[in-house]
């Protein structure tokens, strides 16, 4: 029990952590806490036709041209933890072209207890996933059970596009250690569309109008509170990464913002708005509006960043999500796919996150890169077991 205390203080009090010391008792203690994906089956995942892949408990990578399907091994991985693409919305279109079904299975050590995860998926069906033979009677139920951080270049829409990215990014990273949050979030987008529909009828029943804001009221009050108490505690762990990343000159911060800093009730914000909302025929209020400022400085750093400031602050806002998970999950780390993420970035920032993901804190990790040579180079830097797998034309070769 003394051990147990110990733990919460080394990681809590401060942050980061004082010492080295302090990680390195952190490691020893939770040792029974890791989780690691030991093997890994591709039938038919976009152009993987098949492979049959062991991995290295520390560091694997993925080398190979562009468009040869490295992305593609890493997006199946994150499959398994979110029961869908990291790039493609819709099941289908990750089955490869004229195939009719997809299998993924991965065998994990979590926690010292083999789990063995199932995915399939046959066109025009509803796709299976199971753990350990067993099948789920809802997606939602495996989503955080396999804590995993993906930082690619498709992370630049978080700066360059609308709300909707900066939202899915809290609820990515709130859904995996919070089941209210993402069944409130579940019912708060069901009854948002009911409400969208009636807006759109010319005689909409006012008694339906009460039910379905009543009911996004109830779950927005739930959802507001956890983006609001995740982002004052995601800061901190934010900005420790983007200065150890950028050297320590520059400034950054998030700030959350809603119509519920507003009014705290948002039945009230609804029924002053139903009026304008049926001219426009959509709901204008309401936490599906929330959105999260992502400054530097004091200015949005969509308008005043550099490419490679911009992608320091991406890389700096998913180590803190890794950090952040790893805490929530008392020590268990997520793994972490590192997607072509060393381009555009000066040498010094390469070395700084050589360095990061060297450390002790990282665990299991899978990377992608084009550049064979380079690859060599950063590993001969890192003191760890790794595998280095070859991609081409969806081919696997280690």
């Amino acid at each position: 029990m003394k051990y147990k205390i110990l733990i919460l203080i080394f990681s809590f009090s401060s942050y980061p952590p004082d010492s080295k010391s302090n990680f390195c008792i952190f490691a020893f203690i939770n040792k029974n806490k890791s989780m690691k994906l030991k093997h890994l089956s591709v039938v038919n995942y976009k152009n993987i036709l098949s492979c049959e892949l062991d991995f290295s408990d520390k560091i694997n990578c993925f080398v190979g041209r562009n468009g040869m399907g490295k992305t593609n091994l890493l997006d199946a991985i994150y499959y398994l933890s979110f029961c869908k693409s990291h790039t493609n919305s819709i099941d289908s279109q990750v089955v490869a072209h004229d195939e009719d079904f997809l299998v993924l299975q991965g065998v994990y050590d979590r926690k010292s207890l083999e789990e063995n995860i199932y995915c399939g998926i046959k066109r025009r069906q509803k796709k299976q996933f199971k753990r350990n033979k067993v099948a789920y009677t809802k997606y939602s139920e495996h989503i955080g059970f396999l804590p995993l951080v993906l930082v690619s270049p498709a992370d630049s829409s978080l700066i360059l596009d609308g709300s909707e990215e900066r939202r899915r990014f809290m609820d990515i990273v709130i859904s995996q250690y919070d089941k209210a949050y993402l069944n409130a979030l579940i019912r708060y987008n069901v009854a948002l569309q009911n409400r969208n529909s009636l807006l759109k009828l010319e005689a909409a029943d006012g008694l339906m109008f009460d039910l379905y804001e009543e009911e996004m009221a109830e779950a927005a009050s739930l959802i507001f509170a956890s983006r609001n108490d995740f982002i004052q505690r995601f800061v901190p762990i934010f900005q420790y990464y983007y200065n150890t990343l950028a050297d320590g000159n520059e400034s950054v911060s998030l700030k959350y913002t809603s119509h519920l800093f507003d009014s705290q009730n948002l039945i009230d914000i609804l029924r002053s708005t139903r009026n304008r909302d049926a001219i426009i025929g959509f709901s204008t209020k309401g936490i599906h509006k929330d959105d999260l400022e992502m400054l530097l400085g004091d200015y949005p750093i969509k308008r005043i960043g550099s490419q490679g400031q911009n992608k320091t602050y991406l890389i700096a806002l998913k180590f803190a999500q890794f950090d952040f998970l790893k805490e929530i999950n008392d020590g268990m780390s997520p793994i972490l796919l590192l997607d072509d993420i060393f381009d555009k970035l000066d040498a010094d920032r390469v070395e700084r996150i050589i360095q990061l993901v060297s450390g002790n804190r990282f665990g299991q990790i899978f990377i992608t890169d084009t550049n064979r040579e380079h690859l060599d180079e950063m590993l001969s830097k890192i003191n760890y077991e790794n595998k280095i797998f070859k991609v081409e034309n969806g081919n696997v070769i280690f």
